[in-house]
């Protein structure tokens, strides 16, 4: 019941008017001007931006208990601050049991403010707590985006430990309008993500 009522102050939580959120602001006044020196961008708007970050997290067991999913439910969206909603399977698959609209696990879309605070919690907070931490990999995706998994949902300090019926982990993926691999990753590099020192 508690987690419930955390959950909904959470989803309530109203921003006050004239907030601009610190990375939003950094963006602003550092990560666009060193953009534009390094990628020698003609205007302001060539340069890429952080569209979105989604947060998806898959519930293996969740065909055997419903419960599982609900409980993800609630944890997601005291991580993002935002309400998360559950996905579905699309198809039948016999070998697990599985029917089509079954729930298997939950998702969260971030943007504008919201996207803006989760990153720096992201950053500052919950990577560091991981132990033995030495970076996240550089592989991008192709198309500019970039995916992060996260092992454990126990590193977002949101998360009482005490009270999670289960470990699961979540892929995090970063939407940003750059063109290439390089911007992208020189986008999100200057927002603070801790990318993986190159051996020389």
């Amino acid at each position: 019941m508690a987690k419930t009522k955390k959950t909904t102050e959470v989803v309530n939580n109203a921003v006050p008017a004239g907030y601009v959120p610190t990375l939003k602001k950094l963006y602003k006044d550092e990560i666009v001007p060193k953009l534009m020196k390094e990628f020698s961008y003609s205007t302001v708007m060539q340069v890429p931006k952080l569209v979105k970050i989604t947060i998806n997290q898959g519930v293996g067991d969740a065909t055997n208990d419903k419960k599982l999913v609900e409980n993800a439910q609630q944890e997601l969206t005291l991580i993002a601050g935002q309400k998360a909603v559950t996905t579905l399977s699309r198809k039948d698959i016999s070998n697990f049991k599985l029917r089509k609209g079954n729930p298997i696990g939950v998702k969260v879309t971030l943007r504008a403010t919201k996207m803006y605070e989760f990153l720096e919690r992201l950053i500052r907070i919950s990577l560091p707590r991981i132990r033995d931490f030495n970076g996240i990999s550089e592989k991008m995706d192709g198309r500019g985006n970039y995916t992060l998994g996260i092992k454990e949902q126990i590193i977002f300090p949101e998360i009482d430990i005490d009270k999670i019926s289960k470990i699961l982990g979540m892929e995090i993926t970063f939407v940003t309008t750059a063109k290439t691999d390089e911007e992208a990753h020189a986008l999100l590099r200057e927002f603070g993500l801790p990318f993986k020192k190159h051996n020389n």
